[in-house]
């Protein structure tokens, strides 16, 4: 039986592979432009950006598999093509996003180097740790982790007492929903089903004797662990940007709000920290996201030790190339994608962790079409020149809130339970 140590170091390795980019630089803006709306925002943001990823982290637990195994309910050509998707987009906008949140708030500010040298040699760092990636789990639970927490800890707690305990006015139309899809941005839903078979993988490397249901309660006791952790700085770092409503203005940028709030909270050293934990939050994440896009090409060859290796290479390569282009513009490019693929994999997720009964393979087949279906129009929406499309599906509930598909999947759910439950009677 696992010791507490091993669930905390484990918990702290499952955080900071969640914990990057889009997890630092999201919040505070978020915050900022909620105003007495924050805890709202924060709750939206959190089922989104926190409990989605756990339960992500659970399916991982109870599959004790690989993402190809989200959607073999469906077909297994389904699921190939899903997992393809998945860590096509991971390996091309939230890893490299690290990068660039890294050149642009940790290194531009002191040094007048070229982000191709920042790129590079942060992504010949990541492919190092991945090609050590049996001693993952100890370096990232043990050593950078805590190092995160005690850094956002100090910038959240001095920045909170700092300021009086007062909001000025929400700027945002729908602080619930809005949370919900910024939580989008954090890509912490695609991280949980690609990092997650790291962890499965990681612990099965580390604790070779253990058993089965043994594994599955620690990653299940290290998913909430590390869940809770990432809500709480989460709601810290919306609450800091709420109250520091009196400091920026409307047109403060994601990065400049964040380096304000360092440098108001620690001072001048505030800048220095801020650069560090940049740097760790979001090297964590990178390594995460190149070593379960190598794990799965390397599963698809017989685990091939050799198909890993291309593959953590082609990884970082691509890193460095797509880590040329700044934040804004990786944000915004991304948001087609998750707006089409986020819904499709929230689904999965829910489906694998719920009783095999409530989700046979044809509820997961009706479920997943619905879903699909009915993302379109957000997917449509999401880009200008396609948006005027969008609003012919203005009929669909909660349609206005680019979550059109979250009903239809409901009941087709529910209905295709019934179906089955009558035919099981019949028989």
């Amino acid at each position: 039986m696992f010791k507490k140590k091993e669930t905390l170091v484990t918990a702290f390795a499952l955080f900071s592979l969640f914990f990057g980019a889009g997890n630092l630089i999201l919040p505070p803006l978020l915050g900022f432009n909620s105003g007495n709306q924050w805890l709202i925002v924060t709750i939206g943001f959190g089922l989104s950006a926190v409990v989605i990823p756990v339960l992500g982290i659970l399916a991982h637990a109870k599959l004790q598999g690989t993402l190809i195994d989200f959607g073999n309910k469906v077909s297994p050509l389904f699921s190939l093509i899903y997992a393809f998707f998945i860590y096509a987009i991971a390996i091309a906008l939230p890893s490299p996003r690290t990068a660039s949140v890294t050149h642009e708030m940790a290194i531009q500010p002191y040094w007048e180097i070229s982000s191709w040298y920042t790129s590079s040699i942060y992504f010949g760092l990541v492919l190092l740790f991945a090609l050590n990636r049996s001693k993952i789990l100890n370096i990232l639970g043990k050593i950078l982790t805590p190092a995160i927490i005690i850094i956002l800890l100090l910038v959240i707690g001095i920045t909170v007492f700092s300021f009086p305990f007062e909001f000025g006015s929400t700027t945002i139309e729908s602080p619930f929903t809005n949370g919900i899809l910024e939580g989008y941005q954090t890509f912490d839903a695609i991280g949980a089903v690609v990092v997650g078979g790291v962890i499965i993988i990681s612990i099965n490397l580390k604790y070779v004797d253990a058993r089965y249901d043994e594994k599955k309660t620690l990653i299940r006791n290290a998913a909430w662990f590390a869940g809770l952790s990432l809500f709480l700085i989460y709601m810290g770092l919306i609450l800091s940007g709420a109250l520091s409503h009196t400091v920026f203005n409307a047109e403060t940028t994601r990065t400049e709000i964040l380096s304000g709030l360092a440098k108001q909270s620690l001072g001048n050293i505030g800048n220095l920290f801020l650069s560090i934990l940049v740097g760790l939050a979001c090297f964590t994440t990178a390594v995460g996201i190149v070593t379960g896009t190598a794990d799965y090409v390397a599963s698809r060859f017989k685990e091939s030790k050799t198909a890993y290796t291309l593959m953590a290479i082609i990884g970082s390569v691509l890193g460095v190339l797509m880590g040329q282009f700044n934040v804004g513009y990786i944000i915004a490019v991304a948001v087609p994608s998750l707006m089409f693929i986020y819904p499709l994999t929230i689904i999965l997720i829910l489906l694998n962790v719920l009783p095999d009964k409530y989700a046979a393979p044809f509820v997961f087949k009706m479920v997943t079409v619905t879903t699909i279906l009915f993302s379109i129009p957000d997917f449509l929406g999401s880009i200008s020149a396609l948006a005027p499309a969008a609003d012919t599906f203005s009929w669909i509930p909660l349609q206005q809130y680019s979550l059109g598909w979250v009903l239809p999947a409901l009941a087709v759910f529910v209905g295709s339970n019934i179906i089955l439950s009558t035919k099981n009677k019949s028989i």
